[in-house]
């Protein structure tokens, strides 16, 4: 285990120091152990790098803004450790940060495996939810059903060590670190960029993972021009803990044949006898030519309207902003175009403060107007934006002083209804 900064990750070694270096990245929640079951053979062909996401297996707890982030701190720790070229696998947000690296550097990354992975998981909506529900009740209801999302039913009833080692991990995790990678992964979305990774890729999936499946594996394997597709039967989504083998194999004949350039130096490991999941090779698809190279227009309306666009679906949530957008016509779609340029485009993307406070602000402006109607969808907001509903409650009490006892208290009634809704953990 290593000394971490800020800017770096909590990390280790395993294999020959003078092999070619593989990084193998987690899935959030986990730390680097759930590749503990690959690591014996693995190691006997590459130098295993393995690094744990900020505030998870003890790991310094600095939260990462993005996937970009994140992959920007792992580039910083292979720079110091001389680590030039390499080969990438990753897991869930793991295989994020791989994907970003192809994208962004792909003269780094010498072949790419994505497993469990989805180009845009979920819907961004989803995962601000998950975080509203861990700011306000810790990390134990996400640690209670995180087996229901990682393993089959029969694995989970078999291995009930293994279960309590999954919920044992999410319980250790530092909560500020993990609502940091919940907002990163609502704020991921690489669809219109699959065609620019130009790396040999392996996209492997459970066959019964619940949530990133083989729908969105067919996705990226039809994105990625040079990429492949595994499934592996009798695995949900962490499949390199519930069938270590299978994932194995697959991992050194992706490698071991698609890796030429660094390997021709070091022995490649012999390919395994039967592939526990079948290779499905799909036909490439033609990348798309990079755009002429232009100087910056000035900004606009088109542009004020993309960054308020963009601000509002992330506080509001895709569901309120697709309603209201869908529902305009030519009477109101003027108005929408109104809101989306200057209240969100203007003022809300303004640096003069930051969205919890804004927050703050617009909770009691919209109590000291009477508006109640639209209160609802604004603490809401508030929770997505860092509040917690003992600060919306202070704010409330604020209002009771300076708006009135009436309006506070139909504010309360509105605001107690969302929080109860919004931070009730699933079922």
């Amino acid at each position: 285990m290593t000394e971490t900064s800020p800017n770096t990750l909590q990390h280790r070694f395993d294999g020959p120091e003078d092999a070619p270096v593989l990084v193998i990245g987690p899935s959030l929640g986990t730390t680097w152990h759930m590749w503990d079951r690959q690591i014996p053979e693995l190691s006997q062909h590459w130098r295993i790098f393995r690094y744990d996401l900020p505030g998870h297996g003890g790991a310094p707890a600095h939260p990462a803004a993005s996937v970009t982030d994140l992959a920007d701190r792992l580039l910083a720790t292979l720079d110091g450790l001389g680590v030039q070229r390499f080969g990438y696998a990753g897991c869930s947000i793991g295989a994020a940060v791989g994907a970003d690296l192809a994208l962004r550097h792909p003269h780094r990354v010498a072949s790419l495996a994505l497993i469990a992975s989805s180009p845009r998981f979920g819907t961004a909506d989803e995962f601000r939810q998950r975080g509203v529900v861990v700011r306000s009740n810790g990390l134990e209801p996400i640690a209670r059903t995180s087996p229901e999302r990682w393993f089959t039913p029969g694995f989970a009833a078999a291995q009930p060590a293994i279960v309590e080692w999954a919920v044992q991990m999410v319980r250790t995790t530092d909560p500020g670190c993990y609502i940091s990678f919940c907002e990163a992964l609502a704020a991921f979305d690489i669809r219109a960029q699959l065609p620019r990774i130009s790396v040999p890729t392996l996209v492997l999936v459970g066959a019964e993972d619940k949530v990133t499946g083989p729908a969105e594996a067919r996705t990226l394997v039809a994105g990625i021009p040079d990429a492949r597709l595994a499934l592996v039967p009798g695995a949900s989504h962490l499949a390199p803990v519930e069938q270590p083998a299978a994932v194995t194999d697959l991992l050194l004949v992706h490698f071991s044949t698609s890796w030429q350039d660094t390997l021709a130096s070091f022995p490649a490991p012999p390919a395994p006898a039967a592939a526990a999941a079948p290779f499905v090779p799909v036909t490439p698809v033609a990348e798309i030519p990079p755009a002429a190279a232009a100087d910056s227009p000035p900004a606009g309306p088109g542009d004020r309207y993309d960054r308020g666009m963009k601000v509002r679906r992330e506080v509001m949530g895709d569901a309120h902003v697709d309603a209201a957008t869908a529902a305009s016509d030519d009477f109101t779609g003027d108005f929408q175009d109104l809101v989306t340029r200057y209240a969100w485009g203007e003022i809300w993307s303004r640096e003069g403060l930051d969205r919890r406070t804004r927050s703050c602000v617009t909770l009691t402006a919209v109590v000291c107007s009477g508006h109640m109607e639209s209160l609802g969808r604004h603490v809401r907001a508030a929770l997505r934006n860092g509040l917690t509903p003992a600060e919306i409650k202070e704010v409330l009490l604020q209002t009771a002083v300076y708006c009135g006892i009436p309006a506070a208290d139909a504010a309360f009634a509105v605001a107690q209804s969302v929080i109860q809704q919004e931070t009730t953990p699933p079922a």
